[in-house]
């Protein structure tokens, strides 16, 4: 064994360490081989995209000085980012202070507690998130203590966290990305993500994604159950939603969101948060649009098993008329015509010999259908 060199064995020691190098997964694709790719970010540690940010964020706050040894930190959160940040806050020595609302998944309390971050309540708001009241407390607490307040709707490493994530896309991928769909809260891991491509030559076309009754692309506000995602009336959306970075802005109804994540959950096995439902249903909606042989991507940014008491509960999607049996089946519908444009296509090929994807274009079929009947 002498002369060898020392083996690199893959032990991290600290659980920041496995941030990243989420993997991609194949939904879907056309018989026109335009495919649908999700960027599994509940592979992340707390099963979010959000510990990516977090931790840039605290790394940006040291570096400027504006968090010390020992220091405290405070954000308004609907779960995601303060899990991140009461990972990163006790890695580093921090205490952690999160204002939450009766809005956020039970879960996403449960986890942040057991690491240590203290939780303050606002009142809720007709259902729907209490984001202006979460601020306001935010800061009151901040003045009063001298905590640091990230304040992720503003904060330039919010965005910066997400480069990352844009390296393993074009790291992973052998082509550009066509399209890109996420769900838009704070902005950053879609603005973020698709500023890095661009700033690489990417000519990717972006699609976000909001909750119905959610303000962030304009329309009334009104209350709404998708967490994670989307502003709420009164609130002021925030810099880091540069919406040079988005072309297209879409909201999808609660109804449809619970309901594409539920069908993804029961087609791959893999449960995914309420936002990324959304982002799947314009995705899946729009795929015989694009080119043939495209590739779209949808950022998953959290994982679903958060939401076993509310997506994943007939109950609960029972009780406030979110539980729609025939939304279910649309959406198999679309994902079974899908299969069987595949199917098809190589037929066609079995039969007639290669030909150009033009030809295939022409006759979509039974998905293009659907997707125009909304059935």
């Amino acid at each position: 064994m002498t002369g060898l060199a020392p083996r690199r064995e893959p032990v991290v020691h600290r659980a920041s360490e496995l941030i990243g190098r989420t993997p991609l997964l194949e939904l879907t694709r056309t018989g026109t081989g335009t495919r649908l790719l999700l960027k599994l970010e509940q592979f992340n540690p707390t099963g979010s995209a959000k510990v990516r940010m977090a931790r840039e964020m605290v790394l940006h706050a040291e570096r400027t000085g504006l968090l010390g040894p020992g220091g405290h930190i405070v954000e308004p959160t609907s779960g995601n980012t303060g899990t991140g940040l009461a990972l990163i806050a006790l890695e580093r020595g921090y205490t952690f202070t999160a204002v939450v609302d009766g809005h956020a998944a039970r879960d996403k309390l449960r986890a942040m507690r057991a690491l240590g971050a203290r939780l303050v309540f606002v009142d809720g708001a007709d259902g729907g998130p209490s984001t202006v009241a979460r601020r306001a407390k935010a800061a009151e607490i901040a003045a009063a203590t001298g905590a640091y307040w990230p304040d992720q709707h503003n904060n330039p490493g919010n965005g910066a966290g997400y480069r990352g994530l844009a390296e393993e896309l074009r790291a992973d991928l052998g082509t550009d990305i066509d399209c890109l769909i996420g769900a838009v809260g704070t902005g950053g891991s879609l603005c973020g993500t698709v500023e890095e491509l661009r700033r690489h030559g990417s000519r990717v076309r972006t699609v976000g994604v909001e909750p119905t009754g959610s303000i962030i692309f304009g329309g009334p506000g009104r209350p709404y159950w998708q967490t994670g995602a989307g502003s709420p009336a009164g609130f002021q959306v925030g810099s880091n939603v540069d919406y040079r970075h988005i072309d297209e802005g879409c909201k999808v109804a609660d109804v449809d969101a619970f309901a594409t994540a539920r069908v993804v959950a029961c087609r791959t096995g893999l449960l995914i948060g309420g936002t990324a439902g959304a982002a799947i249903y314009v995705a899946l909606r729009r795929l015989l649009r694009l080119r043939p042989g495209s590739t779209a991507v949808v950022l998953v940014c959290d994982a679903g098993e958060k939401y076993l008491d509310s997506v994943y509960d007939d109950d609960w999607l029972l009780e406030r008329g979110l539980l729609d049996h025939l939304a279910h089946q649309r959406i198999k519908r679309l994902l079974t015509a899908y299969d069987d444009s595949v199917q098809l296509a190589a037929v066609r090929y079995v039969v007639d010999g290669p030909h150009d994807n033009a030809g295939t274009r022409g006759r979509p079929g039974r998905a293009a259908d659907l997707e125009r009947t909304g059935t």
